[in-house]
C-alpha cells in the first residue's frame, strides 16, 4: 500500500468499486453512476494502486471480483453505509428534520408559556420533537440542564455563571383575597395583608422563600394559619373565603373571577429566563426552540 498523501483512499472510489460490482461492467457503472467509463476504469486503477492489488478482473465479458476484491467489497459496502449514515444525521440536525429538543421546567411556566412556544415550534419545524419534563422549582431544573437531561431550561434568574440565560418574562407574586375582603385603601397596604389569616405555600417551597425575605425586610411578618402544597387548592380555599394568600401569578391562575388581587404593598417579582449550559454543544434545533422564546419574550417593566 501507498502511503503518498496525494493518493490516498476515497470514499468515492469505493462506490466505484460497489457500481463495478453490483454492474459487472465499467460501461454499467458508468451509467449508473452518471461518470463516464473511463473516469471508472481510472477510479478502479487509482484504488487498486494504492491499495497494491488488483480488485477486478477485467475481460471481454465485464469485469469481476478478484478473490482479494470478494474481501474488499464487504468493508467497502460498510463503510459507504456508514458515511451514508454520518451524513443523514448531519443533514438532519443542519435542516431541522429530525432529532429531538428536550426542556425543562417547572409547572406554572409550563402550563402558560410552553404550549404556545411547543405548538409554534412544532408548525416550523414538524420533524423535530419536543420532549417537556416538569419539575417542581428551578434548582432542579437547572439540575437536569447540568446532569445532561435537558438541553433548554425554564430557570429564575439571575443564574449561575455556568449558564447562558436569556430574559423570558416577569412573573409578579400577587396578594389573593377573599371575596369579602374590603381594602382600606385603592393600594393593599402591609396592615391589610398582616390581618388576614394566610393560607400558603410550605416553608421550604424555593419559590416562598423569596417572599418571606421581602416581607420581612420591611419589618412585617404573616398571620399563616394553613400551608398547603398545591397552588391550585389554595386558590380555591381563597375563593372560598377561608383565608388569603401570596403565591407568583403564573402560579395562581386561572384565577377565580370571586377572588381579588393586589401587588405587595412594595412589590416583588421574578424574572424568568430560558437557559442552555454555557459549555454546551447545542444543535440548530435546539436555538430553533430559544428563537421561538425570545419572540414570546415580554418586556421586562
Amino acid at each position: 500500500m501507498k502511503d503518498n498523501p496525494q493518493n490516498q483512499m476515497k470514499l468515492s472510489q469505493l462506490r466505484v468499486l460497489v457500481a463495478v460490482a453490483d454492474h459487472s461492467t465499467f460501461s454499467s457503472a458508468a451509467l449508473a453512476l452518471e461518470m463516464s467509463q473511463s473516469a471508472v476504469s481510472h477510479s478502479i486503477a487509482a484504488l487498486e494502486d494504492h491499495l497494491g492489488v488488483v480488485l477486478v478482473a477485467r475481460g471481454r465479458h465485464g469485469a469481476r471480483l478478484t478473490p482479494v476484491g470478494e474481501r474488499v467489497i464487504s468493508h467497502a459496502r460498510t463503510i459507504l453505509h456508514q458515511a451514508d449514515a454520518i451524513v443523514t444525521a448531519a443533514e438532519a440536525v443542519k435542516g431541522l428534520k429530525g432529532g429531538e429538543v428536550r426542556v425543562a421546567s417547572f409547572r406554572s411556566i409550563a402550563i402558560h408559556l410552553l404550549p404556545d412556544a411547543i405548538a409554534q415550534f412544532n408548525h416550523r419545524y414538524p420533524g423535530v420533537a419536543v420532549n417537556l419534563s416538569e419539575h417542581d422549582n428551578y434548582r432542579q431544573v437547572e439540575r437536569a440542564l447540568r446532569e445532561g437531561r435537558a438541553d433548554i431550561g425554564l430557570t429564575v434568574l439571575p443564574a449561575a455563571e455556568d449558564l447562558d440565560t436569556w430574559v423570558i418574562l416577569e412573573n409578579e407574586y400577587v396578594v389573593l383575597m377573599p371575596p369579602q375582603f374590603r381594602a382600606s385603601k385603592p393600594q393593599l397596604t402591609w396592615v391589610d395583608l398582616t390581618q388576614q389569616p394566610m393560607i400558603m405555600p410550605p416553608l421550604d417551597r424555593v419559590m416562598m422563600r423569596d417572599v418571606y425575605d421581602h416581607i420581612q425586610a420591611h419589618g412585617h411578618h404573616l398571620n399563616v394559619v394553613s400551608e398547603v402544597e398545591t397552588d391550585t387548592t389554595i386558590v380555591n380555599l381563597v375563593a372560598q373565603g377561608i383565608g388569603a394568600t401570596i403565591l407568583p401569578r403564573l402560579a395562581a391562575e386561572p384565577i377565580p373571577s370571586a377572588v381579588q388581587v393586589f401587588s405587595l404593598p412594595d412589590p416583588l417579582s421574578r424574572v424568568i429566563g430560558a437557559a442552555v449550559l454555557a459549555d454546551g454543544l447545542h444543535t440548530p434545533a435546539i436555538y430553533g426552540f430559544l428563537d421561538i422564546l425570545k419572540a414570546l419574550a415580554k418586556p421586562i417593566s
